[in-house]
């Protein structure tokens, strides 16, 4: 649990202010990332960093204090911070999945309430993810009824990113035995509350995506928030979900790309029959560079059209604004799973074999890649978008696209 105390309010950023303070912050935790990497080292300082410059706040609404800034701006914070170092753009992914889920379903006092918390640098985790179920979207944590007003939270959680260093973790449950599901808003401190830190994950190492063990936890009414409710009609909720889970995997991409080139440029050699002085000249290195380039920017103009798409659902919520958004989004999360494995694989076509010395950690972005692109099939994206493109048909609503 993070040592930082927060008593007073963040700075509430703007959108060119949340962007530039995250390019700050991202060349700060850049420099110590392969190091943390190599040592399972959990970010805690760099996370209690994030949460006192306002960056976890921006998504806060207006009306509550918060700068609401744009879903681009979003986009491209996460985009940042995942260049320089993915795990510490992963952690608070679900905060801000859940301070949407808060804007969404939360009554008044609910939002007057945890985005106060929001507001004085505090972080939502996450206990969502389940091993033990048939599927991704099938859950067996229950709130079972132990009174007026009062439920008992119990179940088992793996893959819960962020938990480990939240203050408040969302726990998606049944409410009562195959009732909807609800999100209990508990804290990480709380009786019954046990948070493991068994996450050992061949890449995004030093996400802290252990399990959560709920046993007998006490909940009031005024702390669940409908989930499954989230669907029933046209949202978003799923779409903007996606479209950060795709600014991770283009930030990794495009410091592949970066670490790539400055080992050419620096400690590679050209092949004999180049012809040249440095490997930087070599015609195929530099034929294969443009081939990973045009990956990597072919998945982050799909990021930004994705990011501008959802804003614009946002904007004017329809049946048909939020298919395109999740179209948009499923594109961009396609194209962002290629770009990140591409380049993270061919780094060391290009850099050659020296760069496969395990001490210099350039493994760790394909590592990276290949872990967090798991996180959702991009195949399904794909099919999606073939049955859109065929038949016109819409796609589900659920918080995968």
């Amino acid at each position: 649990m993070s040592q930082l105390v927060r008593t007073s309010t963040v700075p509430v950023l703007r959108d060119e202010e949340a962007v530039a303070v995250a390019a700050e912050l991202a060349a700060d935790f850049a420099v110590d990332a392969a190091r943390r990497d190599a040592g399972r080292v959990l970010p805690a300082a760099e996370l209690d960093r994030l949460s006192a410059s306002g960056l976890l706040a921006i998504t806060v609404p207006a009306t509550l204090g918060g700068a609401e800034v744009s879903v681009p701006t979003v986009a491209e914070v996460f985009r940042l911070i995942s260049a320089a170092d993915p795990n510490i753009g992963q952690i608070p992914h679900s905060h801000f999945v859940y301070v949407n889920q808060l804007r969404q379903q939360g009554s008044p006092e609910q939002q007057s309430r945890l985005f106060a918390e929001v507001l004085r640098g505090r972080r939502f985790g996450n206990a969502q993810a389940e091993a033990g179920s048939r599927h991704a979207r099938d859950f067996l944590t229950t709130l079972h009824p132990d009174g007026d007003g009062r439920w008992l939270l119990r179940g088992r959680k793996f893959y819960a990113t962020g938990a480990l260093l939240a203050d408040w973790i969302p726990v998606v449950a049944h409410l009562d035995v195959d009732g909807p599901l609800h999100v209990a808003w508990v804290a990480r401190d709380a009786p019954g509350v046990e948070v493991i830190d068994d996450w050992d994950g061949l890449g995004q190492r030093t996400t802290a995506s252990g399990s959560v063990v709920l046993s007998d936890v006490s909940v009031r009414d005024d702390w669940i928030t409908p989930y499954s409710a989230t669907f029933e009609g046209p949202q978003t909720y799923g779409a903007f979900a996606q479209l950060l889970h795709a600014a991770i995997d283009a930030g990794i991409a495009r410091a592949a790309v970066g670490e790539a080139a400055l080992f050419v440029r620096t400690r590679s050699r050209p092949h004999p029959d180049a012809g040249v002085e440095r490997a930087a000249d070599d015609p195929l290195i530099v034929h294969a560079f443009g081939e990973i380039e045009l990956a990597v920017r072919a998945a982050e103009a799909l990021l930004e059209v994705a990011a501008r798409t959802v804003e614009a659902a946002n904007a004017n919520l329809t049946t048909h604004t939020a298919a395109a958004a999740s179209l948009a989004v499923a594109a961009a999360r396609a194209a962002t799973t290629h770009a990140a494995l591409e380049a993270s694989n061919r780094l060391f076509e290009v850099a050659g074999t020296r760069s496969a010395a395990a001490g210099l950690g350039l493994d760790r972005h394909w590592r990276n890649a290949r872990t967090h692109t798991l996180h959702d099939a991009a195949a399904w994206k794909v099919h999606h978008l073939g049955r859109w493109a065929v038949n016109g048909t819409t796609p589900p609503r659920h918080g995968q696209l």
